[in-house]
């Protein structure tokens, strides 16, 4: 392996430790208990959502899905660790791959191409927490379609200010002209 593309996997491991890091923050800083429903909303997706963009691919995905669960085992919610892994994992993967698609090579050429491309990766990724969430809590942890029903309204009052504080994020971090992926 050539010393340019070590140095680059281990920058990556280490942006995906970091970010793995301010997720878990980022989810158990901010909690508000859920009406009607088991848990509660957090702004820990803004992280996922940065991770997919600027980490990309499985690292950026690592970084979602281990923060992500290691909030739900730290706040006390062991029997999510699983679900919550593969939901967060998911929504970064398939918004770097959207991001990687449509977003990276409009940095430049347009505002509105960019802006589109966030929301677009954005919302993929957050209906993905919500209809995970949702067959999570009814199938996995068995308690049925109607339990799960609350999980939606709150879980979407969660994608969509994560959603906004995530691109708000991305501006400040193209400003800056920062860009790890």
């Amino acid at each position: 392996m050539s010393k340019r593309v070590k140095d680059v996997s281990q920058t990556k491991i280490v942006y995906c430790a970091l970010m793995a890091a301010i997720t878990c923050i980022a989810t158990m800083v901010i909690r508000v208990p859920s009406i009607g429903a088991v848990g509660y909303v957090n702004i820990g997706d803004t992280a996922v959502l940065i991770s997919a963009w600027q980490i990309g691919g499985v690292y950026g995905a690592l970084a979602a899905g281990v923060g992500s669960a290691l909030a739900d085992l730290l706040a006390g919610y062991a029997y999510y660790v699983p679900g919550t892994f593969i939901i967060k994992f998911l929504m970064a993967f398939v918004a770097s791959i959207l991001i990687g698609r449509t977003g990276r090579h409009f940095a430049e050429e347009s505002k509105v191409k960019w802006m589109t491309a966030h929301i677009v990766s954005g919302v993929a990724a957050e209906l993905i927490m919500i209809t995970g969430y949702f067959f999570y809590k009814a199938l996995i942890l068995g308690k049925g379609f109607a339990a799960a029903v609350p999980s939606v309204f709150t879980n979407t009052a969660q994608a969509i200010t994560c959603l906004i504080t995530a691109i708000a994020a991305a501006i400040l971090l193209k400003k800056a002209n920062f860009n790890v992926g």
